[in-house]
Protein backbone atom coordinates (compact mmCIF):
# COMPACT_ATOMS: atom_id res chain seq x y z
CA UNK A 1 0.00 0.00 0.00
CA UNK A 2 3.04 2.11 1.30
CA UNK A 3 4.70 1.60 -2.03
CA UNK A 4 2.11 1.97 -4.36
CA UNK A 5 1.32 5.75 -2.93
CA UNK A 6 4.89 6.68 -2.99
CA UNK A 7 5.22 5.46 -6.64
CA UNK A 8 2.21 7.52 -7.49
CA UNK A 9 3.16 10.66 -5.57
CA UNK A 10 6.51 10.16 -7.58
CA UNK A 11 4.80 10.61 -11.29
CA UNK A 12 2.54 13.18 -10.44
CA UNK A 13 5.34 15.23 -9.32
CA UNK A 14 7.44 14.97 -12.36
CA UNK A 15 4.07 15.17 -14.55
CA UNK A 16 3.72 18.38 -12.59
CA UNK A 17 7.45 19.77 -13.16
CA UNK A 18 7.81 18.74 -17.07
CA UNK A 19 4.62 20.88 -18.12
CA UNK A 20 6.36 23.89 -16.25
CA UNK A 21 9.66 23.98 -17.64
CA UNK A 22 8.80 24.01 -21.98
CA UNK A 23 7.24 26.90 -22.05
CA UNK A 24 9.43 29.48 -20.40
CA UNK A 25 12.59 27.72 -22.18
CA UNK A 26 11.09 27.91 -26.11
CA UNK A 27 10.01 31.93 -24.81
CA UNK A 28 13.60 32.02 -23.61
CA UNK A 29 15.79 30.71 -27.12
CA UNK A 30 13.01 32.82 -29.22
CA UNK A 31 14.56 36.18 -27.62
CA UNK A 32 18.30 35.06 -27.60
CA UNK A 33 17.77 34.22 -31.39
CA UNK A 34 16.03 37.64 -31.57
CA UNK A 35 18.80 39.61 -29.85
CA UNK A 36 21.71 38.04 -31.92
CA UNK A 37 20.34 39.04 -35.11
CA UNK A 38 19.45 42.40 -33.88
CA UNK A 39 22.62 43.07 -32.50
CA UNK A 40 26.02 44.03 -34.36
CA UNK A 41 29.38 44.38 -33.45
CA UNK A 42 30.86 47.56 -33.56
CA UNK A 43 34.60 47.41 -34.81
CA UNK A 44 36.44 50.55 -34.60
CA UNK A 45 39.64 50.49 -37.05
CA UNK A 46 43.27 50.85 -35.98
CA UNK A 47 45.16 53.80 -36.89
CA UNK A 48 48.05 53.03 -39.21
CA UNK A 49 51.19 53.51 -37.53
CA UNK A 50 53.37 56.49 -37.37
CA UNK A 51 56.50 56.16 -39.82
CA UNK A 52 59.69 57.38 -38.37
CA UNK A 53 61.99 59.53 -39.61
CA UNK A 54 65.34 59.77 -38.86
CA UNK A 55 66.89 62.84 -37.98
CA UNK A 56 69.63 64.13 -39.10
CA UNK A 57 72.98 65.26 -36.98
CA UNK A 58 75.08 68.23 -37.64
CA UNK A 59 78.12 68.95 -35.95
CA UNK A 60 77.44 72.48 -36.25
CA UNK A 61 74.26 72.91 -34.20
CA UNK A 62 75.73 72.41 -30.99
CA UNK A 63 78.66 70.20 -28.48
CA UNK A 64 79.69 67.17 -29.40
CA UNK A 65 77.95 64.60 -27.11
CA UNK A 66 81.46 62.28 -27.62
CA UNK A 67 83.72 65.05 -26.36
CA UNK A 68 86.08 63.71 -23.78
CA UNK A 69 85.83 67.05 -22.03
CA UNK A 70 82.11 66.02 -21.42
CA UNK A 71 82.87 62.34 -20.87
CA UNK A 72 85.62 63.45 -17.79
CA UNK A 73 83.28 65.55 -16.43
CA UNK A 74 80.19 63.04 -15.99
CA UNK A 75 82.94 60.40 -14.50
CA UNK A 76 83.84 62.65 -12.25
CA UNK A 77 80.63 63.21 -11.32
CA UNK A 78 79.62 59.57 -10.89
CA UNK A 79 83.40 59.21 -8.70
CA UNK A 80 82.20 61.91 -6.51
CA UNK A 81 78.71 60.42 -5.65
CA UNK A 82 80.53 57.22 -5.12
CA UNK A 83 83.12 58.33 -2.82
CA UNK A 84 80.28 59.97 -0.39
CA UNK A 85 78.07 57.02 -1.07
CA UNK A 86 80.57 54.87 0.34
CA UNK A 87 82.08 56.60 3.43
CA UNK A 88 78.49 54.67 5.37
CA UNK A 89 79.37 51.03 4.26
CA UNK A 90 83.37 51.15 4.19
CA UNK A 91 83.84 51.02 7.81
CA UNK A 92 81.29 48.16 8.28
CA UNK A 93 83.03 46.01 5.29
CA UNK A 94 86.00 46.65 7.56
CA UNK A 95 85.48 45.41 11.03
CA UNK A 96 84.50 41.67 12.07
CA UNK A 97 80.93 40.57 11.74
CA UNK A 98 79.64 39.65 15.14
CA UNK A 99 77.26 36.17 15.86
CA UNK A 100 73.94 38.20 15.85
CA UNK A 101 74.31 39.28 12.55
CA UNK A 102 73.82 35.99 10.81
CA UNK A 103 70.11 36.09 11.95
CA UNK A 104 67.34 38.08 10.46
CA UNK A 105 65.40 40.85 12.41
CA UNK A 106 62.34 38.84 12.69
CA UNK A 107 63.91 35.93 14.00
CA UNK A 108 65.49 38.02 16.71
CA UNK A 109 63.42 38.39 19.62
CA UNK A 110 64.17 41.01 22.88
CA UNK A 111 63.12 38.93 25.89
CA UNK A 112 64.03 41.46 28.70
CA UNK A 113 66.19 44.17 29.47
CA UNK A 114 68.82 44.73 33.22
CA UNK A 115 71.35 47.31 33.98
CA UNK A 116 74.52 46.11 34.92
CA UNK A 117 77.04 48.68 36.72
CA UNK A 118 74.71 51.14 35.65
CA UNK A 119 75.27 50.28 31.59
CA UNK A 120 71.70 49.36 30.04
CA UNK A 121 71.76 45.88 28.60
CA UNK A 122 69.25 43.79 26.50
CA UNK A 123 68.53 40.17 26.15
CA UNK A 124 68.40 38.77 23.19
CA UNK A 125 66.90 35.43 22.26
CA UNK A 126 67.89 33.73 18.96
CA UNK A 127 67.50 29.84 18.00
CA UNK A 128 66.65 29.43 22.10
CA UNK A 129 70.00 30.66 23.13
CA UNK A 130 70.15 33.92 25.40
CA UNK A 131 72.71 36.71 23.96
CA UNK A 132 73.39 40.06 26.20
CA UNK A 133 73.78 42.97 23.69
CA UNK A 134 74.62 46.42 24.69
CA UNK A 135 75.10 49.76 22.60
CA UNK A 136 77.55 49.74 19.94
CA UNK A 137 76.92 46.03 18.95
CA UNK A 138 75.67 45.08 15.73
CA UNK A 139 72.14 43.11 14.47
CA UNK A 140 70.86 41.67 11.70
CA UNK A 141 72.46 41.33 8.21
CA UNK A 142 71.71 45.36 7.25
CA UNK A 143 74.75 46.18 9.89
CA UNK A 144 72.07 47.44 12.24
CA UNK A 145 74.41 49.17 15.04
CA UNK A 146 73.07 49.05 18.31
CA UNK A 147 72.76 52.83 19.38
CA UNK A 148 69.93 52.86 22.43
CA UNK A 149 68.44 50.21 24.71
CA UNK A 150 65.77 50.91 26.74
CA UNK A 151 63.27 48.44 29.13
CA UNK A 152 60.86 47.60 26.07
CA UNK A 153 62.99 48.06 22.94
CA UNK A 154 65.99 48.42 21.48
CA UNK A 155 66.89 50.69 18.71
CA UNK A 156 69.14 50.35 15.83
CA UNK A 157 70.92 51.90 12.78
CA UNK A 158 70.42 50.22 9.53
CA UNK A 159 72.62 50.93 6.42
CA UNK A 160 70.71 49.45 3.67
CA UNK A 161 70.72 50.42 -0.37
CA UNK A 162 67.77 52.82 -1.63
CA UNK A 163 66.26 51.94 -5.28
CA UNK A 164 68.97 54.02 -6.80
CA UNK A 165 71.71 51.92 -5.31
CA UNK A 166 72.85 54.59 -3.13
CA UNK A 167 73.68 53.71 0.82
CA UNK A 168 71.20 55.13 3.36
CA UNK A 169 70.43 54.67 7.10
CA UNK A 170 67.30 53.77 8.33
CA UNK A 171 66.12 53.41 11.77
CA UNK A 172 65.13 49.85 12.85
CA UNK A 173 63.33 48.78 16.52
CA UNK A 174 63.43 45.76 18.20
CA UNK A 175 60.28 45.38 20.67
CA UNK A 176 60.36 43.23 23.92
CA UNK A 177 58.57 40.41 23.13
CA UNK A 178 55.65 39.81 26.24
CA UNK A 179 53.76 36.49 26.96
CA UNK A 180 54.19 32.93 26.00
CA UNK A 181 56.69 33.82 23.03
CA UNK A 182 59.34 35.43 25.29
CA UNK A 183 59.02 33.18 28.37
CA UNK A 184 60.25 30.33 26.47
Amino acid sequence: MKHSTLLILIALNSVLLSGCASDDEDELRTWMTEQRATIKPRITPIDEPKQFFPADYSADSGQDPFASLRLTQALKRDSNNASANSALITPELARRKEPLEAYPLDAIKMVGSMNKNGVPIALIRVDKLLYQVRVGNHLGPNYGLVTKISETNVHMREIVQDPTGDWIERPATLDLQEGPEGKQ
